[in-house]
């Protein structure tokens, strides 16, 4: 990939240290598993573990969001081994209580899916529904209307079918070369990195001035690949699911102005709740990650009535208020990782620091 600077060197390095990280992980989860730390050395009470896309396995030699899709085949088998390993699957209500509780006997696992794919109601939703265990869908409202834009769906399907790419960046007219994989690769990590960067004004005409250069229509690439309110009604009528509020747009809150941050968390629940005619007591930190949210928005959150608000922060949950309720660590599953073994240790809770208290009496 050829770019000017240092950017393409530094996208390099991120996305190898990525692929070696998974590969380190796991064999450490591995080696812990053996080692007996996923049956004897539990921490916490249980976890909640964070999904996406639910879809078969893509053929192609470039899918750089593989990560964030599980098949629905390893989601049947992880149904399974959380019922043979003795968890409690429960809702997100009953995961809020059993973190200001005493510890229970069983442990328990909460599931989540974040921004509301398509492929929730048409993959995911006949796998939990056979084995009738609740879930979460967080929804960022603007998806179900029509008028999100999946920027990173829309980077992905540009840099897949494009040998050669160029487009502004800080004024900056950039030519990239990417006749490989591993250049598609490097670029997507730096465009992506680039645009969660952005406010999300600059980062919309950023995004529909490339799908304007290379023909993808955004606006159905993101109809088709979310469920519309339609779907959401039919998971809403099933009392095992649980709908959430993602905002409005699904910006990294980060990126805004706290007046917009609040905007966008609360129109997101209002909206949700005018659709479903139901309170929305939960809620999901866009992107999740420790970039995109700050203390401030744990604020907001329980400020706006939520019950919970959950990351993608990597940790186990603690029992008698220990974890802060609006700031719920979640296992964010890699689907690159097939490996209910390695599932088994991070619910154990033993490869995660002890949480601090949040509460100053304890």
């Amino acid at each position: 990939m050829s770019t000017k600077g240092n950017d393409a060197e530094r996208a390099k390095g991120r996305d190898t240290l990525a692929s070696d990280n998974t590969w380190l992980t796991s064999l450490k989860l591995g080696l812990a598993y053996l080692g007996g730390r996923a049956i004897w050395q539990k921490r916490g009470v249980g976890a909640i573990l964070r999904f996406e896309r639910v879809r078969a396995r893509q053929g192609t030699p470039f899918q750089p969001l593989q990560s964030s899709e599980i098949t629905p085949k390893f989601l049947d088998q992880t149904v399974r081994a959380l019922k043979h390993w003795k968890y409690d699957i429960v809702g997100m209500d009953e995961v809020c209580r059993r973190a200001v509780t005493m510890p229970a006997h069983r442990r328990f696992v909460g599931l989540t899916f974040d921004g509301a794919s398509k492929d929730v109601i048409t993959s995911a939703y006949p796998v939990l529904a056979r084995h009738r265990v609740p879930f979460t869908v967080y929804v960022p409202t603007a998806f179900p209307d029509g008028l999100g834009e999946a920027w990173w769906l829309a980077l992905e399907q540009i840099i897949s079918r494009e040998s050669r790419l160029s487009l502004m960046i800080a004024r900056d007219d950039r030519h990239f070369t990417i006749r490989t994989a591993s250049e598609k690769y490097e670029l997507y990590v730096f465009l992506s990195n680039w645009l969660r960067s952005l406010e999300p004004p600059d980062l919309s005409v950023a995004i529909n001035d490339l799908c304007k250069r290379y023909s993808v229509d955004l606006a159905a690439l993101s109809r088709e690949a979310f469920m519309d309110w339609e779907d959401l009604a039919k998971l809403a009528a099933d009392p095992n699911v649980t709908i959430g509020s993602a905002t409005v747009n699904y910006p990294a809150l980060a990126n805004l102005k706290d007046a917009a941050a609040w905007r966008e968390m609360t129109m997101g629940r209002a909206v949700g709740e005018a659709a479903f005619h139901r309170e929305i007591r939960h809620f999901a930190y866009p992107f999740g990650d420790r970039d995109s949210w700050r203390r401030a928005h744990l604020v907001m959150a329980e400020e706006a009535g939520f019950d919970s608000a959950v990351s993608a922060i990597s940790g186990i949950i603690e029992a008698a208020g220990r974890t802060n309720l609006h700031a719920l660590p979640r296992i964010d599953w890699d689907g690159r990782l097939q490996s209910l073994r390695a599932m088994r240790v991070l619910l154990s809770g033993a490869t995660f620091a002890a949480v601090k208290p949040t509460r100053s009496d304890l």
